[in-house]
């Protein structure tokens, strides 16, 4: 397929959310709610799971299926209190020496003037720099699509993957269009030129794998997906979990600044 077939297929209505992964892979689920601070955010769904017995926290953007859910979950596009019940959790993870899975799919943070008042800026800027020093492992998955800062503000991890048919950009293909053409209609050939496939970053560094969907989407058995990223992340965490506090921590700054020492990989 071409990347604009792998974006219609990450934005379809049928495909998998975060709370369908949740319900396949971890056991004993139980969601928390709020920031402490101004609210609950339903575009994001969070709380603590067992993993085959082990606790673990799980934070995922959630879409809705109907336009009924989808106005109550925002289409998948967090607030800043969004971005900041996940930091929370992610924190008392930390505490309780939790590691933490994330799951990615989302058009991008919401950018309205009630956003943008209560911090959008500052809550994903706080993230990313939270997670970066975070000392427990962090395995994110874009299931979706990953938009802009509002992905990555849940994917500064040590591992990052993605579904075969998600993608993962600074922005929409019609954002870019709009931008750099001045067209939004030519999004497909935008598609085509962003490097916004699994494949594509792969081949770039940016993610570390790709798991592979059924012909057709992820929709048409994402039974067997979820059990191929149950046994992913019991294997990668187990491998994390090896590895001392600080040198989880360096390797994690060092992935994103390209200096990863092989020996600690």
């Amino acid at each position: 397929m071409n990347p604009w077939e792998k974006v219609s297929i990450a934005r379809m209505a049928e495909r998998p959310t975060s709370e369908d992964y949740i319900k396949l892979i971890f056991d004993d689920f139980l969601e928390l709610h709020g920031d402490r601070l101004y609210s609950d955010d339903n575009a994001i769904i969070g709380g603590i799971g067992l993993l085959e017995g082990m606790p673990v926290t799980i934070i995922g953007q959630q879409k809705g299926r109907c336009t009924k859910e989808n106005i109550d979950r925002n289409f998948g596009m967090p607030h800043p209190e969004g971005y900041r019940k996940s930091l929370r959790l992610m924190k008392q993870a930390e505490k309780f020496n939790r590691p933490i899975i994330c799951f990615i799919d989302t058009p991008g943070a919401y950018c309205g003037i009630g956003a943008e008042k209560r911090g959008q800026g500052e809550a994903i800027a706080r993230n990313l720099f939270e997670m970066a020093r975070l000392k427990v492992p962090v395995v994110s998955v874009v299931i979706g699509e990953g938009g802009s800062g509002g992905a990555l503000a849940l994917a500064v991890s040590d591992r990052v993957w993605m579904l075969e048919n998600s993608i993962y950009s600074i922005l929409s293909p019609e954002g870019f269009a709009s931008i750099l053409w001045k067209d939004s209609k030519r999004a497909k050939e935008a598609a085509e030129v962003m490097k916004i496939t699994a494949d594509d970053l792969l081949e770039l560094g940016i993610i570390e794998k790709i798991i592979k969907e059924p012909d057709g989407g992820a929709h048409n058995s994402f039974e067997e997906i979820a059990r191929e990223l149950k046994d992913n992340f019991i294997n990668e965490i187990e491998k994390l979990l090896e590895i001392d506090q600080e040198v989880l921590i360096e390797n994690r700054y060092n992935r994103y600044r390209k200096q990863i020492n092989p020996i600690h990989r």
